[in-house]
């Protein structure tokens, strides 16, 4: 999005991954993804599935939106999924998801134990697909105390609008007395500069999607996205913004000081708060810390985006706080899995994989 400045440039973040004889992430990989983690939030692990095993989550996705009764995640971008912009579904407890899930703990299992409990809930595994005309997620912070993932299950390009991340904003012990002890205020400044630019971008894309051939704005669709009632805290609506509805971003947010700061601090919020936006390759899988500062862009391209999600807990979540962020499937709410139950998931032969260096 030409409103923010975003580099795609991931390289100071990834790990290529290579398995050892048991098709575990190998320990200097482990070593080097758990750095990134405490030091950006956020590690991205290139060629970490097969191409068979990114194959059979693709297949996930695609059945999941063929089926008319599939479960539709409530916890962002429920108007994109009722008009059709984005399918975020969650799964549900079938053996050939649970053994996708198991496939990347089991892979992952020596930097998922660094920071989850084995007793730890399973919070929600789900598909993400985005098309074109979706809106642009604001920059946000998932419930803390969760490390979350996203396996490309096929490849992402820019246009496509892969995963936006803020590297170093994670909240972690002490955070606040970094940059001067100014942290926390400036990273909510930047948070409110960047929803504020994403606001000016998605009401932009809509006005133009009214006479725009290609995506055409579904009868009722730019009332909902703009000035519906209904909840929705990733839509540029006018009404919840002037009433103080959304807690992304409202008119409340923005008094003159704010303002004020918002531009005397603008260089030093670009130096100390790179974008960075993922265009992930089929099988690459993205691991974060939830409360890392992150959006989901819009989708620019008439190629779907394809993703699988996983989260799981790293702390006691309350219940009502988990439903906030996460939309667990019933059979899943019914039948709760730990990470302890994914470890031990038998997921058949080993899958071919990368071999660990002599």
């Amino acid at each position: 999005m030409m409103e923010l400045e975003v580099s795609s440039d991931t390289s100071a973040y990834e790990v290529a991954a290579v398995l050892d004889e048991a098709g575990r992430l190998a320990d200097h990989c482990v070593r080097q993804a758990v750095a990134m983690m405490d030091t950006h939030g956020v590690v991205v692990l290139t060629g970490l599935l097969s191409e068979a095993e990114a194959g059979a989550g693709l297949d996930l996705v695609h059945q999941t939106v063929a089926d008319p009764d599939r479960a539709h995640c409530s916890f962002a971008s429920e108007t994109d999924n009722s008009y059709k912009r984005r399918d975020f579904c969650s799964l549900p407890s079938s053996p050939p998801v649970k053994r996708f899930a198991a496939t990347l703990c089991q892979r992952l299992e020596g930097v998922l134990t660094e920071y989850c409990g084995p007793s730890r809930p399973l919070l929600e595994i789900a598909t993400f697909t985005s098309y074109q005309g979706s809106s642009h997620q604001y920059v946000h912070r998932d419930p803390s105390g969760v490390i979350s993932m996203f396996a490309a299950v096929d490849d992402v390009s820019d246009q496509q609008g892969g995963t936006v991340f803020v590297p170093g904003t994670h909240l972690f012990g002490g955070v606040g007395n970094t940059h001067g002890g100014k942290a926390n205020e400036l990273m909510e400044l930047f948070r409110k500069r960047c929803n504020l630019r994403i606001f000016r971008h998605n009401l932009a894309k809509l006005w133009a999607m009214r006479k725009d051939p290609v995506t055409p704005l579904a009868p009722g669709e730019f009332r909902d996205r703009v000035f519906s009632t209904k909840w929705d805290q990733h839509q540029p609506n006018l009404l919840r913004f002037l009433l103080g509805k959304n807690a992304q971003l409202s008119l409340a947010m923005l008094g003159p000081l704010t303002l004020w700061k918002l531009w005397r601090q603008g260089k030093a919020l670009d130096r100390l708060f790179p974008i960075v936006q993922t265009a992930p390759r089929k099988g690459t899988v993205i691991l974060y810390r939830s409360d890392l500062l992150h959006a989901g862009p819009d989708n620019r391209s008439s190629q779907p985006r394809r993703i699988i999600g996983m989260s799981i807990a790293r702390d006691m979540i309350e219940h009502k706080y988990w439903h906030d962020g996460y939309s667990p499937h019933p059979t899943l709410a019914a039948e709760p899995l730990t990470l302890r139950d994914l470890l031990d998931y038998p997921v058949g032969a080993e899958p071919a994989g990368r071999a660990a260096a002599a």
